[in-house]
């Protein structure tokens, strides 16, 4: 309208003024519908997609081991538009996003699994990708989703061919192209079941402490008014650490089903009847979101602040209420079983000044819980042992106001939260408490079958409950002091009608290996610390079956003691290893050495046996005592006997895979005529950490632990690998070649 009127206007003056009046006008007009219109902008938009595919005849890697593998694009949808509309009324912008869904693949198969992802090099953020993994087995089905696209009858199933499927992966974050990307690919070549990764199906999910270390939401720290920093995302892939952890151990120990949570708190006294069992943080003040720390009803300022041990502090805190259901729940989604496994570490730092049971000028520093006793201490002069005030100072560990019960209860209610799970420990190694006696028994462990009872009313008739004991305490106690006394002190706990299963802790020595060849296990022929067949008979053969070491002395001179009974022909009784005798036989008692002419409450076969941890240090000579571990702030952190102090992960792998050979075996694992099940149910390795690989142990500023991975019992890292031997017979027989590998070692 206004371009007429003032193009009518300039006609006035002549042409040229009516073309100036049109021009005019016409910026007005545009002016005008512009106010009343608003504004749209339409982004960038892209016709097609250009892939890179694999060439016909292309060479496919094979994996030996793990390797780095780069995908090669097998197929491929049509591209995806995804339009987005923002803005207001004023203005409006279109954008157009983009999606593809495509197959690479990524190696000969089978293979075992995937597991870290990279996107043009950098580690892929999993979360909200929808990724499938197809091992590559020769009866592999085509991908649903190439079946929906191509058809059943010309979907592709690339048999043979390891692959992986991306569905809908937005390309926003890559420039609106698809990403190089490589997979990290775990593969070992047929064996013969033997290898770890071929029957471990359990494992002990640690660290137990660290105050959001179960979490699978990410929780950050607030430092100020703006700086946040991760508490539980310590890795490239943008993820809580347990998350990315938890995918490692499925796709480099595909076999596990089962999972032992193990959860901390702390005590801080070696004194029984002075010892509080509390839950513990890291620092009294620091503000987290959106997980804020609480256990038991404890907020963090009414917690037991953990001490400090070489500038930093010793242990992580008590994993968070919130972050224990998160963990449980995760696990149970991923298809594992879980046992929840309530753990007591002990906060005793050096310098403590506190009275010690065992005659000591201060309690050990950062000691095991197994040294938690009466005091004085049995053998110690005026010792509670074999007293009234024993039981007293026992019931005050497990019924005071911060006693050992209340954190065991504490958990038997929790796990209801998250829907419940398979298994409950109510406790593990308490060695220094059960063997304790009054003028009756054995106090604590009447106390632990109450406790049982209490656990089975919160968890209810479908988890099983159990109580892990040490391998030196599960048999019986035979104490050194010349009294001659036997007792299976443990039977009225192991065959009372609320415990399901005989837990072991099982860490007892399976080699006596030494340098050169002048001593008795090299003279009687055995190849070293890695034979398969000298593990396998140390299982059920050598110290502690056959023979034992009465003295450090002794040990270092090997003057073997035989492991006999010349009474009544019992010697399994005194055989930790022997566990087919023990649970097979009745037991019976022999007070002051006289043998009881009735049996214990224990019947024999009647229920199984689990492993609840059993492990070997990645250590020289890291067999001849599985129990033991390095840990320079703890007075129990030591070598196996002559062990030199070097790594040896290859050793560590063929101890556990000699256990798991032993239990495979149905002569030394047989069916009970009682229950129709095996003698050993189960056997749980220790250990994963929820701490991700190679993050921890790498991130040693974050983590006070990490030194310790080096020798320690940890798989992360070192699952998936396979032994030199291994690998030389694998590609022989890739061309058909018949070889002997000698004596190749060493791990790839």
């Amino acid at each position: 309208m206004a371009q007429m009127i003032l193009q009518s206007v300039g006609s006035q003056f002549g042409p040229t003024g009516s073309a100036i009046g049109a021009t005019i006008g016409a910026a007005i007009d545009q002016s005008l519908i512009a106010s009343l219109s608003p504004a749209r902008q339409v982004g960038p938009r892209i016709s097609e997609l250009k892939l890179t595919a694999a060439a016909e005849g292309a060479a496919m890697p094979c994996v030996f081991g793990r390797a780095r593998v780069a995908g090669q694009v097998i197929w491929a949808a049509r591209f995806r538009e995804h339009r987005t509309t923002s803005g207001s009324k004023a203005g409006r912008t279109r954008s157009y996003g983009y999606s593809l869904s495509f197959a690479l693949a990524v190696g000969e198969g089978p293979i075992d699994g995937i597991g870290r992802v990279w996107a043009d090099g950098k580690a892929l953020d999993m979360d909200g990708v929808t990724m499938r993994v197809h091992r590559g087995t020769e009866d592999q089905l085509a991908d649903p989703l190439i079946v929906a696209v191509e058809g059943e009858d010309a979907a592709p199933a690339f048999r043979g061919a390891a692959y992986v499927v991306f569905e809908d992966l937005m390309l926003d974050d890559f420039g609106g192209r698809p990403p190089q990307l490589s997979f990290e690919v775990f593969r070992r070549p047929a064996g013969d079941g033997s290898a770890l990764e071929d029957r471990l199906e359990s494992v002990c999910l640690i660290p137990g402490a660290g105050e959001f270390v179960l979490a699978t939401d990410v929780v950050l720290r607030r430092a100020g008014l703006t700086r946040t920093s991760a508490e539980n995302l310590n890795n490239a892939e943008g993820r809580a650490d347990l998350l990315v952890s938890l995918d490692q151990l499925q796709a480099q120990l595909p076999k596990v089903k089962h999972v032992n949570l193990v959860v901390a708190w702390f005590g801080a006294d070696l004194r029984c009847g002075a010892c509080e069992i509390r839950p513990g943080v890291e620092l009294a003040d620091k503000p987290t979101e959106p997980m804020a720390w609480s256990v038991a009803g404890v907020e963090r300022d009414g917690a037991h602040l953990i001490s400090s041990s070489d500038g930093g502090v010793a242990y992580g805190g008590t994993p968070t209420d919130a972050a224990v259901v998160q963990a449980i729940v995760e696990l149970k989604r991923r298809g594992l079983a879980v046992t929840l496994y309530p753990f007591v570490l002990m906060d005793v730092p050096a310098g403590n000044g506190l009275p010690d049971p065992y005659g000591g000028a201060e309690q050990a520093a950062y000691p095991w819980r197994g040294r938690i006793t009466c005091h004085p201490g049995p053998g110690r002069r005026g010792t509670a042992h074999k007293t009234t005030a024993a039981a007293t100072q026992v019931a005050a560990f497990f019924d005071g106001a911060w006693g050992y019960g209340r954190f065991v209860r504490h958990y038997a209610a929790l796990v209801a939260q998250a829907g419940g799970v398979d298994g409950f420990l109510i406790g593990s190694e308490l060695v220094g408490l059960t063997r304790l006696r009054d003028a009756a028994g054995f106090p604590a462990v009447g106390a632990l079958q109450a406790l049982a009872g209490q656990v089975r009313a919160l968890v209810g008739p479908a988890t099983r409950v159990g109580y892990a004991a040490d391998w030196s305490e599960y048999f019986g106690s035979q104490p050194a002091d010349g009294s001659g006394d036997v007792h299976f002190h443990l039977d009225p706990l192991w065959a009372d009608e609320n415990i399901d299963f005989v837990g072991i802790d099982y860490y007892p020595p399976i080699t006596d290996w030494r340098d050169g060849q002048e001593h008795l296990d090299a003279v009687a022929g055995w190849d070293g610390p890695h034979d398969g067949a000298y593990l396998r008979h140390g299982l059920t053969g050598g110290e502690g079956f056959d023979w034992f070491y009465a003295s450090d002395a002794a040990r270092a001179a090997q003057a073997r003691t035989p492991i006999t009974d010349g009474a009544h022909g019992e010697a399994w009784v005194f055989r930790p290893k022997d566990l087919l005798a023990w649970w097979s036989h009745p037991h019976h008692d022999r007070p002051l050495g006289v043998r009881s002419a009735t049996s214990t409450a224990w019947v024999p076969m009647s229920k199984p046996m689990r492993l609840i941890e059993f492990g070997c240090g990645a250590v020289d000579k890291g067999a001849n005592a599985p129990n033991l571990f390095v840990d320079a702030k703890s007075a129990e952190s030591a070598l196996p006997p002559f062990s030199d102090g070097t790594r040896d992960e290859l050793g560590q792998r063929r101890a556990l895979e000699a256990v798991l050979g032993w239990i495979a075996e149905p002569a030394a694992n047989p069916l009970s005529p009682v229950y129709g099940g095996p003698m050993i149910e189960q056997a749980c390795a220790w250990c994963w950490d929820a701490r991700p690989f190679p993050d921890f142990p790498a991130r040693a500023g974050v983590w006070a632990d990490a030194g310790n991975w080096s020798l320690g019992h940890w798989l992360n890292g070192r699952a998936g690998s396979m032994g030199v031997g291994e690998l030389v017979l694998a590609v022989a027989a890739r061309g058909g070649v018949a070889i002997d590998p000698g004596e190749a070692s060493g791990l790839v």
